[in-house]
């Protein structure tokens, strides 16, 4: 149930926050109430069960201070008695109401000073290398009272022209022979590129196999010289070596390249190598490298295989941990490779953040994942893809260096555990992003802003003082934050032992007595056993309940709560008590807050009824920046998806939301054909991490794939399909060319149409040829059968006779011979 009252119009109502604080709000959650507003205006609240400060356990300054920021102390002599329902510890505006002087009202606040603050500059080259600054302010100091937070702001600018130093550590094994070939002229092309970045840049050059110990390398006599011996593919190479430095931080190029040519690979015996070790003495042995103090430090990690980690030494009998220490030799190389283990990543992360060093990891397809889990456990790197043969490792190093300028993260070094560190990011949209502390996609000479909030969890012994830095990583400059404490009462400089106003058995500190052993009251007029029974109804909390809530005795009218096994008993009615609270897993408020009569109140960054909720929303970011890729709400640092079909950790994966293929089809073009709106921001291969595997013919069956298809800007249809793998992985099945109809021949659509219409009259003619042979066939046909019957008929006809006459010359003369008389005559 919530309640308003005279709520000013800037009140919000959030959800359930037990007495906690947030960004300058408090939150009270009393007997199902809920109530929310900034502490000024929660000093007037007319219900007193609300107010923390009262409902406390506090008899001195000291003590009120810690219940809550918002609670006051009143020294003032004749205020009242101690652990009354007039108490001295109140809300400010309350005790003012109730008649104490401004003067003897004790409410500290926490502060900010700016003790250091040099100007932002814009360009690297400009001035000298010790004057560039890219953080603002550089020193800043902290006076905090527990619970109330201070806050500052951060600036950072990455400059224009700043010096680079970029050394190229390159796997030697075997595996990565062909790789020696085509960076043989890299140091010249990385120059002449990036000298348009920046106009003070370094090149250096080291080599790693593996520790010279089995089982890791070939250790037999034979071996020793020549690892290779006996390997028909590879007759020869050079003995097995951890790390070897090569060439240092110089500015001759060309060195860089004869070095490349003098350098012949070894031969290790398992497949992960040894690239730790080099890591490590790459980033330590400073003066051997030439690291220079005032530059951005590139490590380029070129390998085609997995690395050993710590513990792997053990295999070979190495039980000593790595120390962290630069062990090079006059040779330049590694001299404890067969001595200690290999580091640890923590090790490793600590070594490169602390000398300001970003890792590329250059590695090839197949381990890609790998590494890129290892980037979030180690600060300040990145990874990229690097071709089995190395032929793109000149333009990996240019997009790594890109997408290293376009980004500022910050880190916290030396964090106090009883500081608590809040990070709002302002990017160069404008917007703030509560719990994020990095930006990405800026340019060269874009400011962005953090604003930082320090809590103190709880107050120190008298006079300590912390300190703690913040810094951008990879970057030089940094923050000097130095806290001091307000744990005590001005009024405590007037204590008088011994006081005439204490009976002459107490103290008098800030308007209250503290009695000597045996004495009680609140100006220790009591002696403990003079108790009389008319003066339990003082410990009732009510009418009908059990005097000091059972839980303490009431002696001089007041309660001496007891003991107890699991925590602290307090209050006037001892009604409260530090145990009595929501647990999460076992464990009070969950760790992230402490137990106060009842109630959870929550650490900076924490809320709920136990605590267990993280308000920090960095983990719920995707790679695009999004909260929760858009699919999704941030619920105590997880993401919960909202969008039917979405999973992954930030609602990143989701073959069959409606955007899925659009959102891919971004990947595609960038990708495959360098284009769309993600190849010009240099964000592409930020963002676009999916396996895309191309095919010359594109299958369409397989139902947990989803069919995407658009058109692209020559009017060619380009086909793809977006699946996940079994091991959480998305998946890219595209053609590998678009799919383009050409125009057609004007020519051959006439001819094709001239003889489409020949080859239909030829074929009708046939036809009609076909028709009227087998016509007249049939006819001849039938006349022939009726031949045969007339031919029949004429042979086997007795009187018949044939109307042909046989005459003789004679005859015929007889029968004309008048005739042929008078012709012949």
């Amino acid at each position: 149930m919530t309640f308003f009252y005279n709520l000013p119009s800037a009140f919000t109502v959030y959800t359930y926050v037990p007495s906690v604080k947030i960004a300058g709000i408090i939150h009270f959650h009393l007997s199902g109430v809920l109530v929310c507003g900034r502490a000024a205006d929660l000093e007037s609240l007319p219900w007193p069960g609300l107010n923390v400060c009262v409902s406390g356990s506090a008899t001195s300054c000291a003590e009120c201070l810690l219940i809550h920021p918002s609670c006051a102390w009143c020294a003032q002599e004749e205020f009242g008695a101690a652990r009354t329902l007039t108490s001295r510890c109140d809300l400010k505006q309350n005790l003012q109401k109730r008649g104490c002087e401004a003067q003897f009202v004790e409410s500290p606040r926490s502060t900010t000073s700016v003790q250091k603050s040099k100007p932002l500059s814009s360009k690297g080259s400009e001035q000298t290398q010790y004057d560039v600054v890219q953080i603002h302010p550089q020193m800043v100091s902290l006076s905090l009272r527990p619970g109330d937070q201070a806050s500052f702001e951060v600036q950072v600018r990455p400059v224009e022209d700043y010096p680079v130093d970029l050394y190229y550590l390159m796997d030697l094994s075997l595996s990565m022979n062909d790789d020696l070939d085509n960076i043989r002229n890299l140091g010249t092309k990385l120059a002449d590129k990036m000298r348009q970045l920046t106009s003070n840049f370094r090149l250096g050059f080291g080599s790693f196999v593996d520790k010279n110990v089995s089982p890791f390398s070939y250790t037999a006599p034979k071996y020793q010289d020549n690892p290779c011996n006996g390997y028909k593919l590879f007759p020869k190479c050079v003995p097995t070596f951890g790390f070897r430095h090569l060439l240092s931080l110089t500015d001759k190029v060309d060195r860089f390249n004869e070095e490349v040519l003098k350098q012949m690979v070894s031969r290790n015996r398992d497949a992960p190598e040894g690239g730790f070790d080099a890591i490590l003495q790459a980033a330590v042995c400073k003066e051997r490298i030439g690291w220079r103090k005032e530059a951005y430090h590139l490590l380029v990690f070129a390998t085609d295989d997995v690395p050993h980690l710590a513990l792997d030494g053990k295999l070979g009998g190495l039980v000593q941990p790595h120390d962290g220490q630069c062990h090079l030799n006059g040779k330049n190389e590694y001299s404890a490779s067969d001595q200690m283990d290999y580091p640890s990543l923590a090790l490793l992360g600590e070594k490169l953040a602390e000398n300001n060093i970003f890792l590329i990891f250059a590695v090839t397809k197949r381990h890609y994942v790998l590494y890129k889990n290892l980037t979030l456990l180690i600060p300040g790197t990145t990874v990229e893809i690097l071709d089995q043969d190395s032929k793109n490792v000149f333009q990996l190093i240019i997009n790594a260096y890109s997408n290293i300028r376009s980004k500022v993260e910050l880190s916290v070094w030396n964090h106090p555990e009883d500081l608590s560190l809040a990070f709002t990011a302002t990017c160069t949209d404008g917007r703030p992003q509560p719990g994020l502390r990095k930006c990405a996609d800026l340019k060269i000479g874009d400011t962005v802003t953090f604003n930082v909030s320090v809590e103190a969890r709880t107050c120190p012994a008298p006079g300590t003082r912390h300190s703690f830095t913040i810094k951008p990583v990879g970057f030089k400059d940094r923050l000097e934050v130095a806290v001091d404490y307000q744990c005590d009462c001005s009024c405590t400089r007037f204590t008088q032992a011994n006081s005439s106003r204490c009976s002459t058995v107490g103290t008098y500190s800030c308007g209250t007595c503290r009695c000597e052993p045996g004495y009680l009251g609140a100006v220790c007029e009591c002696q403990e056993g003079e108790a009389g029974g008319g003066q339990q109804n003082e410990c009732r909390e009510a009418e009908g309940k059990q005097a000091c809530s059972g839980r303490g005795e009431c002696i001089c009218s007041q309660c001496l709560c007891y003991e107890s096994e699991f925590g602290k008993i307090y209050g006037r009615f001892c009604e409260c008590d530090d145990f009595s609270c929501a647990r999460h897993k076992g464990i009070l408020c969950s760790g992230h807050g402490e137990c106060h009569c009842g109630e959870c109140k929550c650490h900076a960054g924490y809320v709920g009824d136990n605590c267990n909720c993280s308000t920090e929303t960095a983990s719920c970011i995707s790679d695009d920046g999004q909260m929760c890729s858009g699919r999704g709400n941030c619920v105590c640092g997880q993401c919960q998806c909202t969008e039917p079909g979405a999973f992954g950790d930030t609602c990143e994966k989701c073959p069959t939301c409606p955007d899925a293929c659009s959102t891919k089809r971004e990947c595609i073009e960038c990708r495959l054909f360098n284009s769309g709106r993600l190849a010009d921001n240099q964000t592409c291969q930020r963002l676009c991490k999916d396996e895309i595997i191309t095919v010359d013919t594109l299958k369409t069956d397989d139902h947990n794939a989803v069919l995407c298809l658009y058109k692209t800007e020559n009017d060619c249809v380009m086909k793809f399909t977006y699946s996940e793998h079994a091991s959480g992985q998305s998946v890219l099945t595209a053609l590998k060319e678009p799919d383009c109809g050409s125009a057609p021949d004007a020519l051959t659509v006439l001819l094709a149409v001239v003889g489409s219409i020949l080859l239909v009259g030829i074929v009708l003619l046939a036809i009609w040829k076909l028709v009227i042979t087998i016509h007249d066939r049939r006819e001849f046909a039938r006349f022939q059968s009726a031949r045969s019957r007339a031919r029949y008929e004429m042979a086997s006809n007795p009187l018949y006779k044939q109307p042909i006459s046989h005459h003789t010359m004679e005859t015929v003369f007889n029968m004309h011979g008048k005739s042929y008389n008078g012709v012949l005559h």
